[in-house]
């Protein structure tokens, strides 16, 4: 594809590029198991319920402090930190199941402890981007990266879905290992700033990034309908149990299914690259959104593989345009020096709903059954599209893509 060809020719933008592939696939990978190895030890949606819950509680209680962190210390550094301990995190994880030692309560552990990790993680790799390329490739750097995070996300769950066929649940563990450990490696190769932010200034506080966001209605509108389309519209941590339960499959049914919304969002990433969204945006947003819950509703209806594939695909695809459209207008109007802690406010709304979006689809799935709690995520999802434009009216009317960065 030309146009990431040409990102991939700036090196940093290709260290970082490689990076985040790199951790995507062991995290997928990592996720897989644990929900599988979960089901199999509980045969109990609230058990699922309760891994988006210690995963959603770090993130928020730390995103804000991180994205603090993000601005006062070398970005490298803490995207190193990170990995390490997501690997140390798979490792012990690894060892514990092959010793035959694993217990609900050491997924929980370890499904933590990822949650910190990628708590400050978010906002060190999200910051960083914009400083990898000019302002005026920004939106498709944002689709290159997007793209590589989704090209991981399917190959990682339909890896460990095959591994976890062919050699168990330690075997994925210690893979997952060993590619947070790779993409440790490659990040001695990023650059090595944190930011322009160097020194305080009159709104220096952890709460900064919420008040600049707060000030700019079309971000905060943005922002908070992706909260909450992923927040009731997300069906990603009852997989396992319509894979095996309603789908008749295994651990290979889960490993697509949670691939396919990927593949949606890989296409829909290679053609943003080429036609990168910069008029009518706001109308576009929403119109993503109520396709992303429209296909929500599908995939709850449906008892084909192949349709709910299908239904998935759809639903990356909308989700990838909402993502891409948020993540420009977010970067392209925050100065460098405020990156890291808006985008941790970003990775509080968005991050951290999609762990919210696993404990309320799990509590709903035990009060609704799956089915139930799915069909109806997706119709809130649409409905709140009808109610945006009236509450938020500066999403609706936002026309072109904005401009440069504003101190």
């Amino acid at each position: 594809h030309e146009g990431l060809a040409d990102l991939l020719r700036i090196p940093a933008f290709r260290t970082l590029w490689a990076v985040r592939i790199g951790w995507t696939l062991g995290i997928q990978m990592l996720l897989v198991a644990v929900s599988w190895q979960m089901y199999e030890l509980t045969n109990d949606a609230w058990s699922l319920a309760l891994i988006g819950l210690v995963q959603f509680v770090p993130v928020l209680v730390f995103t804000l402090p991180a994205g603090h962190v993000a601005d006062r210390l070398p970005r490298r550094r803490i995207i190193i930190a990170c990995l390490a301990l997501q690997a140390l995190a798979a490792a012990v994880l690894a060892a514990l199941t092959l010793a035959g030692r694993t217990t609900p309560g050491v997924l929980l552990t370890a499904s933590l402890v990822l949650g910190v990790a990628r708590a400050f993680q978010m906002p060190a790799v999200q910051a960083m981007t914009p400083a990898t390329v000019p302002p005026g490739l920004l939106p498709r750097a944002m689709a290159a990266a997007s793209m590589g995070t989704q090209g991981g996300v399917i190959v990682g769950p339909a890896l460990g879905g095959f591994l976890l066929a062919v050699g168990g649940m330690g075997l994925v563990q210690g893979a997952a290992a060993a590619l947070f450990v790779g993409g440790l490696a490659a990040s001695w190769w990023l650059p090595g700033t944190g930011g322009a932010a160097r020194q305080r200034g009159p709104d220096d506080g952890l709460l900064s990034g919420v008040r600049f966001v707060r000030q700019r209605p079309v971000i905060l509108g943005a922002i908070a309908l992706d909260l909450f389309a992923v927040l009731f519209g997300g069906a990603t941590v009852l997989l396992p149990i319509f894979a095996r339960d309603i789908l008749g499959g295994g651990p290979q049914v889960l490993g697509w299914l949670r691939a396919a919304p990927a593949i949606g969002a890989l296409g829909m990433s290679l053609w943003l690259m080429k036609h990168p969204p910069r008029h009518h945006v706001g109308r576009t947003l929403l119109i993503a959104v109520a396709v992303f819950g429209l296909s929500t509703v599908v995939f709850g209806l449906s008892r084909s593989v192949a349709l709910s594939m299908l239904a998935l695909v759809v639903n990356g695809a909308a989700d990838m345009v909402s993502v891409v459209i948020r993540q420009s207008l977010v970067q392209l109007n925050t100065p460098d020096e405020m990156r890291g802690r808006v985008s941790a406010v970003s990775a509080v709304f968005i991050g951290a709903s999609n762990q919210l979006g696993e404990f309320q689809m799990g509590s709903a799935a035990v009060l609704l059954g799956p089915v139930g709690a799915v069909v109806a995520g997706g119709c809130v999802t649409m409905m709140l599209v009808g109610l945006w434009p009236r509450w938020f009216p500066a999403i609706s009317r936002h026309g072109d893509m904005q401009g440069p960065p504003r101190g």
